[in-house]
């Protein structure tokens, strides 16, 4: 969030505009221009984390014109739960950031000054609706919003404004914020976060268009696209940390370009520390006399078969320099050493202090969920079979923790009909004498593909199962997850009785699947 700048002069004169009890239309189409925007928000956040729930809202904020009544500000829609109020002096207070800010970039070289004053007013327009939103809320608000870059239309500047929840922003490790590009811009200090920028991006080069929207009206960015950009724009801050201009290390394709390629056969596995050289937790066990390009992927490949779980290639993030280690304790504030952890085939993930930023599988970014949630797994197991005996669920615990644990995934699904379910996929399965799962079970059980099935008693009658079951009608299945993940959305939408999946993924997800969506915790 942006801070409150300290105050230099005294505001000048301006009159508050003033508030609005209804939606007044700034556009014929902006009502579908919003219900565009939130479709393709639910798009891209569902597949990083259902709990994100974005909402958009449009703000508008009338332009001052000599000699014209002031309009009342905008918002879309109406009952979005914002106060009108809130609104009435962020003009005013746009324009004393205007004079309180140096706006010194390096990107004003070379530029018009009606650009120039253009960019100046956007920016201190930002800032000061995100003022007037942060004022909103609080650190215990269970949203948090974030305001998109104005767009002049007809007689208002329109701000998309993004929600989010703001539990699911904490969840995830992430840098220090307020950190910037040389031409101003804010660097991105989580996948979330760069996820919301981007989304903001979109939204206001929309509303640039001639017909303010029309494209994402008629057919918006795929969500892949969307998240290959937010991939890359966090992969910008390490470069931007190292030193490197961002536009030219381009780390994000690098990584998975690497990542895919194969030697001798054999897939990458190994690590990329970048760093600067000489950094004081670094040290090299051998220098490359002319340093690799990064870009020169094969090159690189084969350069990272050399390492092993403590010796690491050395970038700074345009050239491989070395090979070595890490040493000292590393003051995580300082935010310059980052590690590249290529973990299999076309599989990375981006870490900071031992911390997953972000991983990426087949060129598409995730966040790094945890493997497990006791809480949670527990409260699934009351919604679904109303099951509170301790004993029964820690059994059920120890189960699904000991196959989180398989490198390859596996599948374990959990029915109070397990036994009919059995003989009814005997052709496509292994059955088994039932058997109480306990650790070392569950560890043999499950190193073989196929799903386990099992009751809520624990007890396992067979292995290897071949799940049927109708597509998703409700929208849960995701292209960018794999066959096991799909399969078990399939069979669990589609089970008559009482039934959960876990589903562990080779990249080290793991995804409890119910019948019906978990309930939103409160804080």
């Amino acid at each position: 969030m942006l801070t409150q700048l300290p105050l230099i002069a005294a505001p000048p004169v301006a009159p508050q505009l003033p508030a609005s009890a209804e939606t007044l239309p700034i556009w014929p189409n902006q009502a579908r221009f919003r219900q565009a925007a939130q479709l393709l928000a639910n798009d891209l956040f569902s597949v990083l984390d259902d709990e994100v729930d974005p909402s958009v809202i449009l703000i508008g904020i009338p332009v001052e014109q000599e000699n014209q009544p002031v309009l009342p500000v905008c918002l879309e829609p109406s009952d979005c739960g914002l106060d009108f109020a809130s609104f009435g002096a962020v003009t005013a207070r746009s324009t004393r950031l205007q004079q309180v800010e140096l706006w010194l970039n390096s990107d004003q070289e070379g530029m018009s000054e009606s650009l120039l004053r253009r960019r100046r007013h956007g920016r201190s327009l930002r800032m000061a609706v995100q003022e007037a939103l942060d004022t909103l809320e609080t650190p215990m608000s269970k949203r948090q919003s974030f305001a998109g870059w104005p767009v002049e239309i007809g007689s208002f500047y329109v701000v998309t404004v993004l929600q989010v929840n703001r539990r699911a922003l904490r969840t995830y490790p992430s840098l220090q914020p307020n950190r910037y590009y040389l031409n101003g811009r804010p660097l991105a200090f989580s996948l979330l976060q760069s996820a919301i920028l981007r989304f903001s991006e979109e939204c206001g080069k929309a509303l640039s268009e001639l017909e303010p929207g029309s494209s994402m009206m008629e057919r918006a960015r795929e969500k892949d696209e969307l998240l290959r950009a937010a991939g890359r724009l966090l992969m910008d801050t390490p470069a931007q940390a190292l030193s490197v201009n961002p536009n030219a290390a381009k780390l994000f394709d690098t990584c998975n370009t690497i990542s895919s390629l194969r030697y001798e056969g054999a897939e990458g596995v190994g690590k990329l520390l970048l760093a600067q050289r000489r950094h004081p937790n670094v040290e090299e066990v051998f220098a490359l006399t002319c340093p690799t390009p990064l870009t020169d992927y094969r090159a690189v490949r084969k350069l990272l078969e050399m390492t092993t779980p403590d010796i690491s290639l050395l970038a700074d993030g345009e050239n491989v320099y070395a090979l070595g280690r890490l040493v000292g304790t590393y003051d995580d504030s300082r935010e310059d050493l980052f590690v590249v952890n290529f973990i299999n085939h076309y599989a990375w993930e981006l870490q900071h202090d031992s911390k997953v930023l972000m991983r990426a599988s087949y060129g598409l970014p995730t966040l790094p969920r945890t493997r497990l949630n006791r809480s949670r797994f527990r409260k699934d197991l009351k919604r679904t079979f109303g099951l509170t005996d301790h004993a029964k669920v820690e059994r059920l615990w120890d189960v699904v923790s000991e196959a989180s644990r398989q490198k390859h995934g596996t599948l374990v699904v959990v029915t109070t009909e397990a036994l009919a379910e059995a003989d009814r996929l005997k052709l496509q399965c292994t059955l088994i004498e039932p058997v109480p799962l306990t650790p070392l079970i569950t560890r043999l059980v499950t190193a073989i593909d196929g799903a386990v099935l099992i009751d809520p008693e624990a007890y396992c009658y067979s292995i290897g199962v071949i799940l049927d079951g109708k597509a998703s009608m409700r929208g849960r299945g995701n292209s960018t997850r794999g066959a096991r993940y799909n399969s078990a959305i399939r069979y669990v939408e589609s089970s008559p009785y009482p039934c959960m999946a876990i589903v562990v993924s080779e990249d080290g997800l793991v995804d409890v699947i119910t019948k019906e969506e978990p309930e939103p915790e409160i804080e």
